[in-house]
């Protein structure tokens, strides 16, 4: 993961943590410890991702979160 990756990572994970109302450290380990949707969906599709605005972002992370079983 280069550091353009990581920091857009960190975006992602904040931004569905305020969407969901819990804490960034919750939803990182949702996305890598519950699944493994961080390093196999964010990160590989980092270049279409990073394009997108932050809310088509956030719902599309939570739709494939939700897809995956780890929220509701």
């Amino acid at each position: 993961m280069n550091d353009k990756e990581l920091e857009f990572s960190v975006f992602c994970i904040e931004s569905v943590a305020e969407r969901l109302g819990c804490k960034g450290e919750r939803v990182y380990e949702l996305l890598t410890e519950k699944s493994s949707i961080l390093k196999e969906y964010i990160i590989p599709n980092y270049e279409v991702l990073h394009t997108l605005g932050k809310e088509y972002i956030v719902d599309d992370i939570i739709a494939y979160m939700q897809q995956e079983g780890v929220v509701g």
